[in-house]
């Protein structure tokens, strides 16, 4: 039974959702962070990335860079670029994208129902990434980040979504990338405990993406809790910010992967023992993208392959040895290219669908040696890794569009 209950947003005034909102704190590297906020003064980044209002020498860790994050926010506050709701509302959050648009609800998770188990993830967290966001709401009091949730979707949520949207809208603008955002805010008290009953109803919610901001929220509302012992429950730092879609609006993207050497093989070595495990079929100069499991693309001097798994390897039953990022990572990564674990090898690296397999040929031609155009993970199998309380390897998912920072700020 799930937990997802309506919350008090801080939000951008209107005039200025455009100017504030602003990318994931993660898909930006300290300098491009700053860039970003020297083109936009009011992007959230300099809350979520406080080192960009710091000169370089200034560790992007140092607690006055937490702290800096907290004035800012405070003062914006102050200034009225934000405003606070006075009631608990859901607010409606659509994305649209080449055509595309997915719906979903802005609400708070309870950190209980992570730890029980009704919020499932599918990757492991690392402790020294959580550090920085644990710091970061902690001091900020606050979570500025959302979590990108899933869940099954369902009709009486799909009625409600449907109705409100046919009012005006709370926001709507298109980002610099093109991507449109538009909110609305629910305000009808039975609107309200009729999605409230409905997301009651889910005995299983997913984490799509934010693995690390949500073991952040939940580490806070952790230690909160061990300074108030006689807390009860409702304070706000049992809950962290989300947006909740259904399933079938969503698309995962390929997460497609590059290599630095052939682990000392020439090319014919190396095309003689992928040939053990694969099919293999070269397509000539014209990318390739795979149109079906078990299938891979792969670009090496200059030519563009075709491979596809041979028979009787792969145990199809299995959530996560079946995964395309699996069979790869186990027949070609690891037994020929001798990449044992690719959160930490040096050579390997990963690039999000987004950018499409020209990139990938740009790598090779650059600091690469052999890449790999990837069939995308479908929701079904991420689903199936979560239920199964397995893990997925790691960069299964890219998901696009990505959920702007800055346009609802949950205080705990």
């Amino acid at each position: 039974m799930a937990n997802i209950k309506p919350f008090k947003a801080i939000r951008p005034r209107k005039d200025l959702a455009h100017r504030i909102a602003a990318l994931p704190y993660d898909v930006y590297n300290r300098q491009e962070a700053k860039i970003e906020v020297e083109k936009e003064p009011l992007s959230f980044l300099k809350i979520d990335r406080a080192e960009t209002q710091f000169s370089d020498d200034v560790d992007t860790y140092d607690d006055r860079v937490y702290e800096k994050a907290r004035d800012t926010l405070n003062s914006m506050l102050d200034e009225g670029l934000f405003i606070q709701d006075s009631r608990e509302y859901y607010y409606i959050y659509e994305l649209i994208m080449d055509k595309r648009s997915q719906t979903g609800i802005v609400a708070c998770a309870s950190i209980d129902d992570y730890e029980n188990n009704i919020i499932k993830k599918h990757e492991n967290t690392r402790k020294e990434k959580e550090i920085d966001r644990i710091r970061h709401v902690d001091t900020c009091n606050a979570q500025t980040g959302p979590i990108f949730l899933a869940y099954r979707q369902k009709e009486e949520i799909k009625a409600i979504v449907e109705e409100v949207k046919q009012e005006d809208k709370l926001y709507g603008f298109t980002s610099p990338d093109g991507i449109t955002h538009n909110i609305w805010v629910i305000k009808e008290q039975e609107k309200i405990e009729k999605l409230r009953d409905s997301f009651k109803a889910m005995d299983s919610i997913y984490i799509a993406d934010g693995h690390h901001r949500t073991a952040s929220a939940v580490r806070v509302g952790q230690m909160r809790r061990g300074v108030n012992p006689d807390y009860d429950g409702t304070e706000e730092f049992n809950y962290f910010l989300s947006v909740l879609f259904p399933d079938n609006q969503l698309l995962i993207q390929p997460y497609n992967r590059v290599v630095k050497n052939l682990n000392g093989n020439t090319k014919e070595e190396f095309l003689d023992k992928v040939s053990e495990y694969f099919y293999i079929e070269e397509v000539g100069k014209e990318p390739y993208a795979p149109s079906k499991k078990a299938t891979f693309g792969m670009f090496l001097d200059g030519s563009w392959y075709k491979l596809k798994i041979k028979e009787g390897l792969v145990d199809f039953s299995d959530p996560v040895d079946s995964l395309d990022v699996s069979i790869l990572q186990k027949y070609l990564l690891d037994n020929i290219l001798g990449i044992k674990d690719p959160k930490t090898d040096d050579n390997i690296d990963f690039i999000g669908g987004i950018r499409g397999l020209k990139e990938l040929e740009r790598r090779v031609a650059t600091d690469m040696v052999v890449a790999f155009s990837m069939y995308p993970t479908s929701m079904e199998e991420l689903f199936a890794v979560s239920d199964a309380g397995k893990l997925m390897p790691p960069k299964s998912t890219w998901f696009e569009p990505k959920l702007r920072s800055g346009l609802f700020i949950h205080r705990i």
